[in-house]
C-alpha cells in the first residue's frame, strides 16, 4: 500500500532559519532587529513605577496597617452583613470632605443613611449623593430597538440598578474632579455583584491611574480582583451574644447607638503598594457612635 506525503519532500530537507544562540544578550539583539520588534526594551531597562500618594483613610489602625488608601489606585472593602463595611465607608467619607475633597457615592441599593453620615462628621455640601433606581423608566420601543443594535458594555443581566451605578461611575471618573469615589455594592447580592464584567473594573482602574482620585468600593466579597491595587477583609469580632442586654431596648436605640463598641478586625488580601516591614497583616479597630455600621 502506497502513501502521498502531505508536502514535498525538499521542503523537509531544507534548513530552517534559527535564533537559537548560546548568549541570550545575542537573541535579544536580533530579536530587536526584527521591524515589528523594534520597540522592545529589556526588563532591566523597565522604569520603576513611582508610589503612589496615599491618604487617610480617617481610621489610625487602618492607616497604620497599610499606610492611608492609594490615589490613582482601587481599595476594594469586602465583608459580609455588620462587618464593620458601613464604618469604614463612613470613615473614609468624613476624612475626605473634611479635606475639602468633592467626593461622590453611588448608592446602588439606596441604603445610605444621611442621619448616621451626620453623625461621623460628613461634609455634605462636599458630597454627591447618587441614588439608582429600581424600576428606571421605560423606553421607547424603537428606542430600545435602535439601542439592541449597538453592544452595551454595562447590560450583562445584572438588574437596573448595578447597570445604572457602572454608567454612573464612569461618568463620574471620566469628568474628573473628584478625590474619592465610592461604589457601595454592599448590599447587592454576590451572584449580581460578581457578574459585572472585568473589562469594566480595568476601564475605572485605567480612568483615574495618572488622577489624584481615589476608588473606594465596598463589596460582600472580592470582585474587582487584580484591578484593585488595595484589597481590605473585615469582619465583627463582638459575638451576637454580647448584644443581648441591648437588644430589649432595640426600639429605643438607633442604628448607630445599637452597633457602638464593636471591635472590627481587617485583614490585607492583597496589596500592590509597597508598605514598611509589619508585623503582621491585620489591624482591628473599634466603632464608635459616629462609626456605626
Amino acid at each position: 500500500m502506497s502513501s502521498i506525503p502531505l508536502f514535498p519532500t525538499e521542503a523537509v530537507r531544507r534548513p530552517v532559519a534559527s535564533v537559537v544562540s548560546n548568549s541570550p544578550a545575542r537573541v535579544f539583539e536580533r530579536l530587536a532587529a526584527l521591524p515589528k520588534l523594534a520597540e522592545v526594551t529589556p526588563a532591566s531597562r523597565l522604569t520603576v513605577r513611582p508610589t503612589p500618594e496615599m491618604v487617610s483613610s480617617g481610621v489610625r489602625e487602618i492607616d497604620a496597617l497599610t499606610g492611608g488608601l492609594p490615589r490613582g489606585g482601587l481599595t476594594e472593602v469586602c465583608g459580609p452583613v455588620s462587618s464593620g463595611r458601613t464604618s469604614l465607608l463612613l470613615a473614609v467619607l468624613a476624612a475626605a470632605t473634611q479635606r475639602q475633597e468633592a467626593c461622590a457615592l453611588v448608592d446602588v441599593s439606596d441604603a445610605f443613611d444621611p442621619v448616621t453620615a451626620a453623625l461621623a462628621a460628613v461634609n455634605f455640601e462636599s458630597m454627591l449623593w447618587v441614588r439608582c433606581k429600581t424600576n428606571p423608566p421605560q423606553r421607547h420601543r424603537d428606542t430600545e430597538k435602535t439601542n439592541q443594535k449597538h453592544e452595551d458594555p454595562y447590560r450583562c443581566r445584572m438588574g437596573p440598578p448595578v447597570e445604572q451605578a457602572l454608567r454612573v461611575t464612569d461618568l463620574l471618573l471620566q469628568s474628573g474632579g473628584f478625590g474619592l469615589v465610592i461604589i457601595d455594592l454592599g448590599d447587592v447580592a454576590l451572584k449580581v455583584a460578581r457578574r459585572i464584567p472585568l473589562t469594566s473594573w480595568f476601564r475605572f482602574q485605567r480612568a483615574i491611574e495618572h488622577t489624584p482620585t481615589v476608588l473606594f468600593v465596598v463589596t460582600q466579597a472580592p470582585c474587582a480582583q487584580t484591578c484593585a491595587a488595595l484589597l481590605l477583609k473585615v469582619k465583627a469580632a463582638k459575638k451576637l451574644s454580647a448584644l443581648s442586654p441591648q437588644l430589649s431596648v432595640l426600639k429605643t436605640l438607633s442604628h448607630a447607638e445599637l452597633l457602638d463598641g464593636f471591635r472590627v478586625e481587617t485583614e490585607i488580601l492583597r496589596s500592590r503598594i509597597p508598605r514598611k516591614p509589619a508585623q503582621s497583616a491585620t489591624a482591628a479597630f473599634v466603632t464608635k457612635t459616629v462609626r456605626a455600621g
